[in-house]
């Protein structure tokens, strides 16, 4: 038999192993009982890491925000734009990494844009002003989502059925750690450096997740596979998905929840240390317990999918969201002090454990595109908050006022707009 027919052989069977049927608002997921491919260990610690490199990068060196701001002589709201420079970057990327890979396969993309995420987060180290590190920010995470997006397609192409969904779930456990180790890592090296040395530390990642890539993953999406059309083929099925209502009440209401959680990452550091007294090295241990919450969150919803519908988990996260935000603002207007906001904080953060798995799942299971769908998640997940969180900044800082009512305003609007848009939907996992 010839290695090209041995190949097509492989696929089919890879192809046959996870089907899915649509039955009105009910999406069925049948893992095939031949799928038995076996997990690498250095997979997941390549395509983890790469996975990882969108949250290292903007969660390491909230700790030095306050300390760069001064450095860089700018403004509170100048220096949160670093953070929504980023994350729109990581929300353009992600539609621009999928479909180029989609064409052209997955090697040369994922290389190329994690050496640019290397170079660009060396690049940040000399920045003369906050408006060239804005720009720069911006530039990293375009080139970093290509790690973000390639690694779940990379995911796809070399594993199928039960393998296929437990690789997911490792990946959702390590990109869960991610956010809870890099505050603490960047609090602890400002110990010994200043911010300068956080962006350092951030492209040494960027380069070890360049070699991982280059000398462990292999082109993994034969030519045979990949997608004619170009762009226009995403364009027609972004068009599509716009026009489905209960697709944007999820991708919406999951923006807005996640818009709430952005305010937080970046404005509570300003708040926490200006107000309150919080050091760099206290700040970055309170955001690693706030992350642990939303791993401990999403460990309990891998335990209820499929006795609880992902309909009802994702009300209950919604439910969470909104009592955070309504806390937070009722303990800023009576002044009840740290205590108060650090909990308010902790319960804003564990519930996104619930609302991104199911939104993310109810949001796909209402149509067969689901990688410009999710591209399209990306999008509405990173650009909502991005685009507000500098806003807040102008607000000033002298307060934690403004940060508790933008927080509770999106919280509340979050679990509003998901009642109004969404109407229940079930996804199913059978055959495990």
């Amino acid at each position: 038999m010839s290695r090209r027919s041995l190949s097509s052989m492989q696929h089919s069977n890879q192809e046959a192993a996870l089907e899915t049927t649509v039955v009105g608002t009910e999406q069925v997921v049948t893992a095939g009982q031949g799928a038995k491919t076996r997990i690498r260990v250095s997979h997941v610690l390549i395509l983890g890491g790469l996975g990882a490199l969108g949250p290292l990068a903007n969660d390491m060196y909230v700790p030095s925000l306050p300390a760069l701001s001064h450095d860089l002589a700018a403004t509170a709201s100048q220096t949160q734009m670093t953070l929504s420079a980023f994350i729109l970057g990581l929300a353009l990327g992600q539609v621009i990494a999928g479909p180029i890979s989609d064409a052209l396969g997955r090697r040369w993309p994922l290389l190329i844009g994690v050496a640019a995420f290397a170079l660009v987060s060396l690049l940040c180290v000399v920045a003369p002003s906050i408006y060239v590190l804005i720009a720069l920010r911006f530039v990293q995470g375009v080139a970093g989502a290509a790690g973000i997006a390639l690694a779940l397609a990379i995911v796809s192409d070399l594993y199928a059925g039960l393998a296929r969904a437990r690789f997911f779930s490792l990946l959702m456990q390590i990109n869960g750690l991610a956010p809870m180790v890099a505050p603490v890592i960047g609090g602890q090296l400002l110990r010994v450096t200043s911010w300068h040395g956080v962006f350092v530390a951030i492209a040494l990642s960027g380069v070890a997740a360049l070699a991982g890539s280059a000398f462990g993953l292999g082109e993994t999406l034969p030519v045979s596979r990949r997608q004619r059309g170009g762009f226009s083929a995403s364009v027609r099925a972004f068009r599509d998905l716009l026009a489905d209502r209960r697709f944007v009440g999820y991708a919406l209401s999951c923006g807005f929840a996640f818009a709430a959680c952005i305010i937080y990452i970046s404005v509570s550091p300003f708040i926490l240390q200006t107000i309150y007294g919080v050091s760099p090295q206290l700040l970055g241990i309170l955001f690693g317990i706030n992350a642990l919450g939303l791993v401990i969150m999403a460990q309990v919803n891998g335990r209820l999918v499929g006795r609880v519908s992902s309909q009802m988990l994702l009300t209950c996260g919604y439910l969470m969201l909104a009592l955070g935000g309504m806390t937070l603002i009722v303990v800023v207007l009576t002044g009840v002090g740290l205590v108060g906001i650090l909990s308010s904080f902790f319960l804003l953060a564990s519930s996104l454990g619930l609302i991104m798995p199911n939104a993310t799942t109810l949001a796909l299971a209402t149509t067969r595109t689901a990688g410009s769908a999710s591209g399209l998640l990306g999008v509405l997940q990173f650009a909502i908050g991005a685009i507000v969180a500098p806003l807040v900044g102008l607000c000033g800082t002298t307060s934690a006022l403004p940060m508790a009512g933008a927080i509770a305003a999106f919280s509340i609007a979050t679990l509003i707009l998901f009642l109004i848009l969404c109407r229940p939907a079930r996804v199913q996992v059978q055959g495990e």
